[in-house]
Parts: C-alpha cells; sequence; structure tokens
C-alpha cells in the first residue's frame, strides 16, 4: 500500500521510479539489522527485494492509470523525503519484526499453504483490489525458500 504515496509524491516529479541507490541502501540497511535480530540475512535480502520490486511495479501500474485516466491522478504530492519515507522506514522495520517471528513457519514444509491463507485473509479485510492483489503476491513471491 505504500506504493500509492511513493508513487504519488513522485507524480508530476523528475523522481525516477527506479532508485537504484536507494534501494541499495534500503537492502544494506535491513540486512545489517537482519544481523542484529538474528535474521537470516538470505532471507531479508530475498524478501525485501521482493517487496521493492512490487513498490516499483504498483508505482508504474498507476502511473499508466494516471496517464491514461487523468482525473484519477493525486489531487496532493506528499513529500518523499518528511512524509513517505518515515513511513517506508517503520514499515521495514515492522516488516523485519514480522520476518524474525515467522522465522520458525518460513521452514515449514506447509509454508506455502500458511502464506496463502494470510494473504487471503489480508485481501478480504483491506478490501485489495487487482492491482495491490498483485502487489501483495509479487511482494511475498519469495517468502517461503521454496517458491
Amino acid at each position: 500500500m505504500t506504493a500509492d504515496a511513493v508513487a504519488a509524491a513522485k507524480w508530476g516529479t523528475t523522481q525516477p521510479i527506479d532508485d537504484p541507490a536507494r534501494e541499495k541502501t534500503v537492502l544494506a540497511s535491513a540486512t545489517a539489522r537482519a544481523t542484529k535480530l538474528g535474521i537470516d540475512q538470505a532471507t531479508v535480502q530475498r524478501i525485501f527485494k521482493d517487496q521493492i520490486a512490487a513498490n516499483k511495479d504498483v508505482q508504474r501500474a498507476l502511473y499508466a492509470q494516471w496517464q491514461t485516466h487523468p482525473a484519477t491522478q493525486p489531487t496532493h504530492r506528499p513529500d518523499l523525503a518528511t512524509q513517505v519515507r518515515p513511513v517506508l522506514d517503520r514499515v521495514d522495520s515492522r516488516l523485519l519484526t514480522a520476518v524474525r517471528q515467522a522465522q520458525p513457519l518460513l521452514s515449514r514444509p506447509d509454508c506455502d499453504a500458511l502464506l496463502e491463507r494470510g494473504k487471503a485473509t489480508a485481501v478480504q479485510a483491506m478490501g485489495l483490489d487487482t492491482l495491490h492483489r498483485d502487489g501483495l503476491d509479487q511482494a511475498l513471491a519469495h517468502t517461503c525458500p521454496t517458491r
């Protein structure tokens, strides 16, 4: 869901959707924090890469929608540095905590089934549209190491 705010912050600016330097910083920070929390670094790298890819794909889809249907363009541009990135940082921290708590489940043979049930619950609770359901699928694509 953060992709919507990121896209709105970047829309109409020269800020590109792809930001390899920022992505590298996010991955390095997540990996360093994972080490301190006793989380497998490969797991964190895999999950965070999927999160980043999903976020960018949702942004691209929103851009395409806004270009095709100008009436749906955002009317407010949040500040990326002061309003959006602090939210992303909090989400990253929560994600690391969730990964730490889920580590025992990730190695279970039924990890995929557990993940699918959790996704279905999230889709229903949040009322996700197709774009955001697809983003959720992509964001969790490699959560279970067997995927």
